[in-house]
């Protein structure tokens, strides 16, 4: 076995070797605490994103039962027009008998007016004529 003798060279040449590691070693561990750093950074955006979802999904939930509820308000309005328009027929049915029957009442008023008097004039005549007799 041989020995070697560290030179001064041999020396200084480790002594910057180790000085080249130790500085790797603290750029390494900076490196580390970084991507520490962005790794909690990236688990908190996860997190936030996972909130945000959550209540995105909430909200389609609620907009879905809204839609619902407006589907069932039309459907129970389009029922109500219906029949409204279905009375308001009804209504005008009936509103046209009612003037037909009232134009044939008018139209019996008159004849029965105009037989009254005839009727009265026939009276007065007959009334005329007993007060000429003596």
């Amino acid at each position: 076995m041989s020995v070697q003798r560290w030179t001064d060279e041999m020396v200084d040449e480790l002594a910057s070797s180790v000085t080249e590691v130790k500085e790797s070693v603290t750029e390494l561990r900076e490196s580390v605490t970084e991507l520490r750093e962005s790794v909690t950074e990236v688990k908190e955006s996860i997190t936030e994103l996972r909130e945000s979802v959550t209540e995105l999904r909430e909200s389609v939930a609620q907009t879905n039962d809204s839609i619902d509820g407006l589907r069932v308000t039309s459907q129970a309005l389009l029922q109500v027009a219906a029949q409204t328009q279905r009375r308001m027929d009804m209504f005008e049915e009936e509103m046209e008998v009612m003037k037909q029957r009232h134009a044939q009442y008018e139209q019996r008023q008159a004849e029965s007016d105009q037989r009254f008097n005839i009727l009265l004039e026939e009276v007065r005549y007959l009334i005329r004529g007993n007060q000429n007799e003596p």
